[in-house]
This record gives structure tokens, sequence and C-alpha cells, in this order.
């Protein structure tokens, strides 16, 4: 299992999660009632599941493909350790991970 912490855009803790080794995190934000909408349902064809995730996990993520990196490019509010939440594979290596939703999130979808 991986303990995934949610915080909002403030840096204060939103919710923390028990994840299932396997799971994207986009699916895990989702089913946490997190505002990352994931517009394109997580086939890399958007950037409305960006998130930044906190400096001391980013070095044990797999890096960014080229192509997520793109998609980086024209999210808002990007800092060095954002990434594509539908990226994010949680692993059972991971123990744990914190990502911050960025200011402005929605999810006008309603997942």
């Amino acid at each position: 299992m991986t303990l995934v912490r949610f915080h909002k855009a403030d840096g204060t803790l939103d919710v923390e999660v028990d994840a299932k080794p396997g799971q994207r995190l986009l699916d895990v934000a989702w089913a946490a009632g997190q505002p990352l909408e994931g517009a394109c349902e997580g086939v890399m064809a958007c950037s409305t599941c960006h998130v930044i995730v906190d400096p001391a996990d980013f070095d044990r993520l797999p890096p960014a493909s080229e192509e997520e990196e793109d998609l980086l490019d024209i999210a808002a509010h990007v800092r060095r350790t954002s990434r594509l939440a539908c990226q994010i594979l949680l692993t059972e290596d991971l123990q744990s991970l914190s990502v911050r939703v960025p200011p402005g999130a929605r999810n006008w979808m309603g997942r």
C-alpha cells in the first residue's frame, strides 16, 4: 500500500488515502474527491490532472516521458516537480507520496 497525501494549493493537508500498487494517481485522486479533471481520462492528451509532487518524493518516481513534459509545458502553475497524475503509477516500493493540487484546479467533468 502507498499512503498518498493530497495537499491543497496553499500546502495544507486535504486528505490522506491508502492506495494499492498498480493504481494510477489520477484514479486515486478521483476516488478521494480531489479537483483533478483528467478530461482525456488518462490517455495523456491534456494537462488537467497536473499535480506538484513533493520534492522529497519526486526523485523516487520514474522520469516523465517527453510527451508528458510537452503537456506540462501548457499546464498552469507548473513547478520543477510537476507531473501528470495519469502518468504516475503507484508501486509496491513507493511507501508514501505527497502531492499538491495546483491553485485553480477544477473538475468540470464531475468525477
